[in-house]
């Protein structure tokens, strides 16, 4: 498939799991990619990795300027931007009573203002185009409550989802869809680092599909909603969770 041919994308926190995957799955597709990972050296590794139409963007995403550095950077490589996938999040299991304001507003710059400023940025691009996708990586934390994170990742998650409404309901007149989409229990890395492996075995076991989700097919899930086949969907937040969450 080259669905994605003449598309350019832009996919933060790309370095391993759901943004990886979204990133190789948009450039076998066709697209050119802009991968954002924190550090040069692995940002780099992984755009030589992917090939000549991947471009490193590395950079703290919560950093003052950095979203629209990076998209930048993109059009001046690429010349123009199509597709924006808000994926980088920060996680972390502390309970409410260790809980600091400072974490928690950590947690809400990565996880909520920086797409919101990454949207800012795409903006008069998509709209000089007439065209734009725009998917922001939540979570079924987003949609009820995490089972692995805490409540600034509950809070920032579902915060995220308000702002998928508000930007599809206003943005939309311009040829640009946003979309959520919300995983559940994916095997990741990052969700092994937050759980024992018999922990993960006995909630798999209680899902109606009884197994974790792959990256693979969160990925696929990004790569539809990015698709041309979703033109008329917006403000939606796809659930992909083996029947954990049914709303």
């Amino acid at each position: 498939m080259n669905d994605f041919e003449g598309r350019v994308a832009i996919v933060t926190g790309a370095a391993r799991g759901l943004g990886r995957a979204a990133a190789e799955r948009l450039y076998e597709r066709g697209a050119a990619v802009a991968v954002n990972v924190r550090d040069r050296a692995r940002a780099e590794s992984l755009a030589q990795s992917l090939g000549g139409r991947a471009l490193a963007v590395p950079g703290d995403i919560a950093a003052p300027g950095v979203p629209e550095e990076i998209v930048r950077a993109t059009v001046e490589r690429f010349g123009r931007v199509d597709i924006l996938v808000n994926n980088a999040a920060f996680a972390r299991s502390t309970r409410f009573p260790n809980l600091s304001a400072e974490e928690w507003r950590e947690a809400l710059e990565v996880n909520l203002t920086a797409p919101f400023l990454f949207t800012k940025a795409v903006l008069p691009i998509m709209k000089a185009q007439h065209y734009g996708r725009i998917i922001n990586i939540s979570s079924s934390a987003g949609r009820t409550v995490s089972t692995l994170g805490g409540a600034h990742y509950t809070a920032s998650k579902a915060g995220l989802l308000g702002l998928t409404r508000a930007s599809a309901k206003e943005l939309g007149q311009f040829g640009i869809t946003v979309n959520a989409v919300c995983p559940g229990m994916i095997d990741t890395e990052l969700t092994h680092e937050n759980a024992t492996n018999e922990l993960l075995e006995r909630l798999a076991r209680s899902y109606p599909v009884p197994r974790l989700g792959t990256s693979l097919e969160v990925a696929d899930l990004i790569c539809f909603a990015a698709s041309e086949a979703a033109g008329y969907i917006t403000g939606a937040s796809f659930d992909i969770n083996g029947g954990d969450l049914m709303m």
